[in-house]
């Protein structure tokens, strides 16, 4: 059996076409427009503080639930741009601080919050669950000593560290 290669015919070089040439438009004489009334802007809407608290309750629960220790809530209602406030649990291990972010993404999607960006699994260390308008940093205790988020964001220190130091 002989093998046969098919050719295509050679294709035609493409017909150049001469550039059409425009001229110049000429400036008109238009009258200046009359000035319209300023638009008002519209009131900006109030936060949906409603939504935000079922956001955050959500998440206290599901902490609750899977045993993280040490939970603080951080509210930034005008300190920052990023969120409007900052959850941060701890938990006994590597595997319990992956596994409680795992579950709190989980149970948003369910909800109906979509697909939550989660950081830090593999380590677990410290992991970021990014809910939206609340951020959920979940740390392993040595790891929340050492970064000390309510500190940084000028939290009341919790009562195991005031009885660490003293």
């Amino acid at each position: 059996m002989k093998l046969t290669r098919k050719t295509t015919p050679p294709r035609k070089p493409a017909k150049k076409t001469p550039a059409k040439k425009y001229a110049a438009k000429k400036p008109s004489a238009r009258k200046p427009a009359a000035k319209k009334p300023a638009k008002k802007a519209a009131p900006k809407p109030e936060p949906n503080r409603a939504m935000d608290a079922a956001l955050l309750s959500r998440i206290l629960k599901s902490l609750d639930d899977d045993k993280a220790e040490d939970v603080v809530t951080i509210e930034l209602g005008g300190r920052s741009s990023l969120c409007d406030a900052i959850v941060v649990a701890t938990g006994r291990s590597s595997r319990h601080v992956a596994s409680i972010a795992e579950h709190l993404a989980r149970r948003l999607k369910e909800v109906g919050y979509g697909t939550r960006p989660v950081d830090g699994l593999a380590q677990g260390d410290w992991v970021l669950v990014d809910a939206g308008d609340v951020i959920v940093h979940v740390f392993r205790p040595e790891v929340r000593a050492y970064y000390d988020l309510e500190g940084m964001w000028s939290v009341e220190e919790p009562e195991r560290v005031r009885a660490a130091t003293r």
